[in-house]
């Protein structure tokens, strides 16, 4: 795969990307990076790419001209169009169903801009991609492109030496990966789990994916409304949502039994509180009464108290 990068600094994104999995897999042939440097193209004795935007404002605007003869020349040489996607603020946000697709390309261009962006002609002439990589402004598009091709690059084979780490890593099926562990066994009193220790492999696997699914309700939940999930998972989740449902519930019925705290009775303010919150678990454990109910009453004791 080729990736080309249009860009007014590019030892700034080859520096970057000559190093660690992305520099390997360069060195290997497996994937080849270019930094076109766009002040090539200027067309005058100073190299200038960029000049002052019409209808006044602040910052200054990098023209037409250079950019699209940059392209127009990178397509010369590859032999054909292809994709040019443009780092902007504005754009999709980049995730991995976007890398899953870009990845099936052979060429991509990258178009990163400077100052406060480029003529809107030369990218209605050349983009048919505007990708972003979150909701915050940079000073230019060589740190977003140096992401995306990194994170395009380890889907593409070869790259990676275990080629089963980019089907298991976070977003892959919509869930976050797995806790990772490695020696020693215990470290500061925490022990690795004794699942991932037994050499029964189909135990660890299924515990990974429990922990995926278990990660992803905690950090990133709006990712499970596409995650593929068996129904075992799905009610393993559910169990799962009704737990820390019911932990929300428990703390905010702590919250309403500390205003019912009785200074008067000899009893420090903590005791009560963990005294009436044994109880409150006790009754929930028997099933006597739910959450929901205890929470009301406990409410209205703590209204009442108030009043």
């Amino acid at each position: 795969m080729n990736f080309h990068i249009m860009t007014l600094f590019p030892d700034m994104v080859m520096g970057g990307l000559n190093t660690s999995i992305t520099g390997r897999a360069m060195e290997k042939g497996i994937i080849s990076v270019e930094a076109v440097n766009i002040r090539d193209y200027a067309g005058n004795k100073h190299n200038s790419v960029d000049d002052y935007p019409y209808g006044g404002g602040a910052g200054m605007v990098m023209q037409a001209p250079p950019v699209c003869d940059c392209y127009e020349d990178l397509c010369r040489k590859i032999g054909k169009r292809p994709r040019v996607i443009y780092m902007t603020p504005q754009g999709r946000v980049f995730n991995q169903k976007i890398a899953e697709e870009l990845a099936q390309e052979d060429d991509l261009v990258f178009l990163c801009g400077h100052y406060e962006g480029i003529d809107e002609r030369a990218l209605t002439a050349i983009c048919t991609d505007y990708l972003s990589i979150g909701d915050y402004v940079l000073t230019g598009g060589e740190l977003p492109a140096m992401v995306m091709i990194d994170c395009i690059s380890r889907l593409v084979p070869g790259v990676l030496n275990n080629e089963v780490s980019a089907d298991i890593e976070s977003f892959h099926d919509n869930l976050l990966e797995y806790p990772q562990y490695t020696r020693p066994e215990e470290f500061r009193g925490m022990k690795v789990p004794d699942v991932l220790l037994s050499g029964h492999h189909k135990n660890i696997e299924e515990w990974r994916r429990r922990e995926s699914i278990k990660r992803t309700l905690e950090r990133r939940p709006d990712l499970l409304a596409e995650a593929s999930l068996t129904l075992k998972e799905q009610k393993f989740l559910d169990s799962l949502k009704s737990e820390l449902g019911q932990e929300s519930i428990l703390k905010e019925l702590e919250t309403y039994i500390e205003k019912l705290v009785d200074p008067e009775c000899g009893e420090s303010a903590g005791k009560q509180v963990r005294r009436q919150m044994a109880l409150v678990k006790k009754l929930l454990n028997e099933k006597q009464c739910t959450a929901e109910e205890l929470k009301g009453y406990f409410k209205v004791m703590a209204l009442k108290e108030s009043m």
